[in-house]
């Protein structure tokens, strides 16, 4: 949904000021896209669930609250993880449909077949090849 003229005007007054009262901040904001910040969160759910798991084991060996701690470390950095690669792979779902110019996917994939069968059938339609 496009901004109206209004909208626009306060999001470049709040761009600017954050440039001036903390340039290295709106630095990294600028560089930072929805797709590395998902995939940093991915690295740390995966930290979070090996940690987790040496805990378990290690912590069983001498005491059950340790490794019950350790299973909820472990738990939290696969929860983390996978629901960061969803939004991941939500994302990358929208750019896909919003990149085809307005195309649905069964169109798509039907524009596809139809090169295919155009290609392995010689150019003319014949599915025999002949």
């Amino acid at each position: 949904m496009p901004l109206n003229e209004n909208e626009e005007r306060i999001l470049r007054e709040i761009e600017r000021r954050l440039e001036d009262s903390d340039p290295e901040s709106a630095r990294r904001i600028r560089s930072t896209t929805l797709p590395r910040y998902l995939a940093r969160n991915c690295k740390w759910g995966i930290v979070g669930f090996l940690v987790g798991l040496v805990i378990l084991l290690v912590g069983f060996a001498s005491s059950w609250v340790l490794g019950l701690i350790g299973f909820v470390v472990m738990l939290a950095g696969a929860i983390t993880f996978t629901q960061n690669l969803r939004r991941i792979g939500r994302h990358s779902w929208h750019q896909l449909t919003r990149s085809n110019g307005g195309r649905n996917v069964g169109q798509m994939i039907e524009d596809a077949a139809e090169r295919l069968r155009r290609r392995f059938s010689g150019g003319d339609g014949d599915p025999g090849g002949s």
